[in-house]
């Protein structure tokens, strides 16, 4: 774990009871403390139109948290970008690179982000004949070059500026883009673990060094809850669990509090299909989560987790991140 990279990755989750606000400043103060802790990034993931979920601007509310930060590294975890037109997000990231110089990154998804309908409102032309991510990409990597005479439409700032693209994905086509285009790869085992190891290693085996990287890097998503008790780390994560059988129940609320009863709220086989998304998850008491995470390091040889580690109350949040970041020590 000494030589492993810890980050946070955050959804600026809306507790019930609370206010979107509530949730934002909760990001701030995570992000701040994550800081002091010694995390190395912090990102934002783009959703839209979900319940319990606030990170939809993932461009401003990364402004927000670098402006409130200092050293960190701050990010999208990620955009979803055919959600938008690159000429965009070179521009909204080149101003966010310019004010903060050395500390953004730029997490890209393919997936929506979000159901049918919102999907239809955000791309507005469903006609089929959209790019693929491969081509929007290598599009938004024009926008960041330096621009050439003649050049007709410019990224006004963006062109030149230095952001240095993430692939995000929980498939094997991310996989083999990251390593095609020679880009750091993060893989989103905190919900989507099946195809970990074969992602992992195609991104290896195909990786194609680039001019901003040599060999291949590889992040891994997961889902952590550390307590000062075993016993307490699992309570908690009952929160989580309420989370992910609202998802198989197509039911999308704001993050419930923890319960000492799961068993009346979902069945059998609710039960092992939420277990199942969160196999790769992480939670326990300090000596159980710095020996989880370790396990995992060894069996994957990522250089680095992301770590998704929410609670409904904001305190019990802080905690579990900070007990995260000493299995470093």
């Amino acid at each position: 774990m000494k030589n492993t990279k810890l980050s946070i990755l955050d959804l600026a989750p809306i507790a019930q009871g609370k206010s979107i606000a509530d949730s934002y400043k909760n990001t701030l103060d995570l992000a701040q403390h994550a800081e002091a802790w010694g995390y190395h990034r912090y990102w934002l993931a783009e959703h839209h139109n979900l319940d319990g979920i606030a990170s939809a601007a993932t461009s401003v509310l990364i402004g927000y948290v670098a402006g409130g930060t200092k050293t960190i590294r701050v990010g999208s975890g990620g955009v979803m970008l055919p959600n938008h037109a690159p000429l965009v997000i070179a521009e909204q990231f080149g101003t966010l690179e310019t004010l903060y110089p050395g500390r953004i990154d730029l997490g890209l998804g393919r997936a929506p982000g979000t159901d049918g309908w919102t999907m239809r409102a955000l791309r507005r032309d469903m006609s089929g004949k959209e790019l693929e991510m491969s081509d929007l990409v290598q599009e938004l990597q024009y926008y960041f070059a330096p621009a050439q005479p003649g050049q007709k439409v410019r990224a006004i700032p963006g062109a030149g500026i230095k952001v240095p693209l993430w692939l995000l994905g929980s498939s094997l086509y991310s996989a083999q883009l990251a390593a095609a285009l020679g880009l750091p790869f993060a893989f989103a085992g905190h919900f989507a673990p099946e195809l970990l190891m074969q992602a992992l290693d195609n991104y290896r085996v195909g990786f194609r060094p680039s001019e901003v990287l040599q060999e291949p890097y590889a992040m891994l998503g997961v889902q952590v809850i550390a307590a000062d008790s075993d016993e307490r780390a699992q309570f908690l994560a009952t929160t989580n669990y309420q989370r992910f059988l609202g998802i198989i129940r197509n039911q999308r609320v704001s993050m419930a509090p923890p319960t000492h009863d799961m068993d009346s709220l979902w069945s059998p086989a609710e039960k092992e299909m939420v277990l199942s998304k969160l196999r790769m998850s992480v939670v326990g008491g300090p000596e159980k989560v710095k020996a989880g995470l370790e396990e995992l390091v060894a069996q994957t040889g990522v250089q680095e987790l992301m770590i998704m580690s929410d609670a409904y109350e904001h305190s019990d949040r802080l905690r579990s991140v900070e007990i995260i970041a000493q299995t470093k020590i």
